[in-house]
This record gives structure tokens, C-alpha cells and sequence, in this order.
């Protein structure tokens, strides 16, 4: 693995940056208004539970994934973790900036005393099942359901 970035938190004026690294997450997704973009990152970034973490290589966000914590009153009231939106640029893909991402996000849940952390693939390609099972995650362990409007 390479030892050249960065991994982090998000800084709050890099809402640029990971937009631009979203693109390779879901290229037909609509670009955001400038004031619709400004205006939800206003609520998301200062979230204590919203965690983007990010992997920066010589300023540039070359990987990306948000934790999100959510409270909870099961399990002696520790809360949970969901993994959402993991994206690496394709330039730097399998160079473990990813991998390095995902193993911060754990980090930081189990420092927030999450008694678990969740995440969904819609991939079915092995190499990357593999890919979640080497940052620490296992599969089969639950069955995952999905609604959509």
C-alpha cells in the first residue's frame, strides 16, 4: 500500500473536490446547483455524525467514503455505523487508497464506540467483495434489503 496520502477528514471548503470524485462514483448523476450544493453541504459538514472521510495525494481527493453514526437505544444504547458513497479515482485505483479510507472510517466508529458499522455493494464482481472483505468487512453475515421510490 502506498504510504503518500493522506487520509482525513474532509476539510469544509473541498465540497469542489468531491464533487469532481463523485463523478466516477455515478457518472449520470445530474450536476448540483451551485446554491442547492452550498446550501446542503452547509448542513452536512458541521453534522458531528456525518464523517466524509477522504484520501488527499498531493491536494487531490483521490478517494472518498462517508460514515455516517447513527444514535441508538438497542445494545446498551452504543450506536451504529453506515458506509456510504466509497469512490476512488480510476487513476488510483488499487494503490490501497481505498482500503485505507475504509479502515479510517472503522477506526473512527469504534472510537465513537459503534457496536458495528454497516455497508452495501450493488457489485457482484469478486474483486470487490474482496476488496471490503480485506478493509475489515465480512459478508453473509446479514441479508441486506433495499426500497426505492
Amino acid at each position: 500500500m502506498n504510504d503518500d496520502a493522506y487520509i482525513r477528514r474532509i476539510n469544509q471548503d473541498e465540497i469542489h473536490k468531491l464533487m469532481d470524485l463523485y463523478k466516477h462514483l455515478h457518472p449520470d448523476d445530474p450536476e448540483l446547483q451551485a446554491d442547492r450544493l452550498n446550501s446542503l453541504w452547509e448542513q452536512i459538514y458541521p453534522n458531528p455524525n456525518m464523517l466524509y472521510i477522504v484520501a488527499d495525494l498531493e491536494g487531490q481527493l483521490v478517494a472518498s467514503c462517508v460514515l455516517v453514526i447513527i444514535p441508538n437505544l438497542t445494545r446498551n444504547a452504543r450506536p451504529y455505523g453506515l458506509i456510504e458513497n466509497v469512490v476512488t479515482h480510476p487513476l488510483f485505483r488499487r494503490k490501497g487508497y481505498g482500503t485505507k479510507v475504509l479502515r479510517k472510517a472503522l477506526q473512527l466508529a469504534w472510537e465513537r464506540n459503534c457496536y458495528k458499522v454497516m455497508l452495501l455493494t450493488s457489485s457482484k464482481e469478486e474483486r470487490t467483495l474482496t476488496f471490503y472483505e480485506k478493509a475489515g468487512f465480512k459478508r453473509g453475515v446479514k441479508t441486506g434489503f433495499i426500497a426505492t421510490p
